[in-house]
């Protein structure tokens, strides 16, 4: 249900895709976030315009668009050559919108499903990135950035208070602005039997203008996987921080795909602290089909009533939660997987989620089934 097309113009590439199969996935997965009568709505697609040697001199653009059911995202890169032993530049403009589910989503279904709240994030940045030569195992990623940051309705306005009368905003205005010195570290090792993961980010919120955010905001992700027999065991630890400024969209939300499953996403909380654990066991039931067995806990460390709002809090939001569950995992030669899987939380209601996502895998490290990098559903 979807369509492709690559077009060379000259030396540049040209990608264009439509897709209409994420439609009945997210009615699945999600409830509706807002009411929207325009057909163009119902399109998941995305443009990609690639130029290998821009200005003869082997500089690189890419322009991506891609728009989802709720959400847009626009990038436009623009890399210039530079030796190995030195740090590659890459000039960035981004603009996106996207609805802030994590922190202002409302739990429904007994905390397995979050709702619009009401509130969406239209971001702009620009800046330049700098991705430092790998040694060993190690890879790092330096980047300075402007953000502005708007919040606004579901019908695109600007707003600075959410559906309770809380500001939205560190500032207490229609937005925020900041300077954002990024560093971003990462470590993998893999070998025919496992491997290790570890990722550390470094915000720093920086002292501009008075009136713009100033904050440092830590996270890591640690991940280890091990095969055990025809079977994969897969553990993780997340967790972070963020002290000074702070609006409530920066806060750390808890729950969900990506966190605590059988939960909505942030349904178990948000807050300026959290930590969460990740388990799970996939074995092989034939060539296309895996089963899955996983539990996941989460808590924002009683960090919750010091978000700006308290959002956790008005919500209803436990502030910490365990999932289980289990499920089947079809692989396509593609690359894309299916999942369904039946999820409980601790209150014990069962969902059913299905997810099309897009894995990769580390050519040089396992034989098994597990993805080294995480997907998107």
């Amino acid at each position: 249900m979807g369509a492709q097309k690559s077009i060379h113009a000259g030396k540049a590439k040209i990608d264009v895709n439509v897709d209409f199969t994420h439609k009945l996935c997210a009615a699945l997965m999600l409830p509706p976030l807002r009411d929207n009568g325009n057909p163009l709505s119902l399109i998941i697609g995305s443009l990609c315009i690639k130029h290998p040697n821009l200005f003869g001199g082997s500089e690189k653009l890419d322009v991506s668009w891609d728009k989802g059911l709720y959400d847009s995202n626009i990038l436009i890169a623009y890399r210039r050559p530079r030796p190995e032993w030195l740090a590659q530049q890459s000039f960035v403009i981004q603009h996106s919108i996207s609805p802030e589910i994590g922190v202002h989503g409302l739990p429904i279904d007994n905390f397995s499903r979050s709702g619009s709240g009401g509130v969406n994030l239209c971001r702009f940045s620009a800046g330049v990135d700098l991705n430092e030569p790998a040694s060993s195992n190690w890879s790092s990623t330096t980047s300075i950035k402007f953000e502005h940051v708007r919040p606004i309705n579901d019908d695109g306005r600007s707003i600075s208070r959410d559906i309770d009368g809380f500001p939205v905003t560190c500032s207490g205005g229609p937005h925020d602005n900041m300077v954002v010195l990024k560093q971003e570290s990462h470590y993998a090792k893999a070998n025919e039997s496992s491997f290790s993961q570890l990722s550390l980010q470094i915000e720093q919120g920086m002292p501009v203008l008075s009136r713009w955010l100033i904050f440092n905001r830590f996270k890591f992700v640690a991940s280890k996987g091990l095969k055990v027999g025809p079977a994969f065991f897969l553990t993780s630890l997340t967790g972070g921080s963020i002290v000074g400024d702070m609006a409530p969209y920066q806060a750390f939300a808890i729950g969900g795909l990506g966190s605590v499953r059988g939960y909505g996403e942030g349904a178990v909380g948000s807050g300026r602290s959290c930590l969460v654990v990740n388990n799970e066991l996939t074995f092989p039931l034939n060539k296309v089909l895996e089963g899955t067995i996983f539990v996941d806990c989460g808590t924002d460390l009683g960090s919750g009533h010091h978000v700006p709002g308290n959002p956790a809090l008005r919500h209803g939001k436990p502030g910490s939660g365990f999932g289980f569950g289990y499920g089947l995992r079809f692989k396509f030669h593609s690359g894309y997987r299916l999942c369904q899987k039946v999820n409980y939380h601790g209150k014990m209601p069962k969902a059913m989620q299905i997810t099309l996502s897009k894995i990769f895998y580390d050519k040089k490290a396992l034989t098994g089934s597990s993805p080294i990098t995480s997907h998107r559903s």
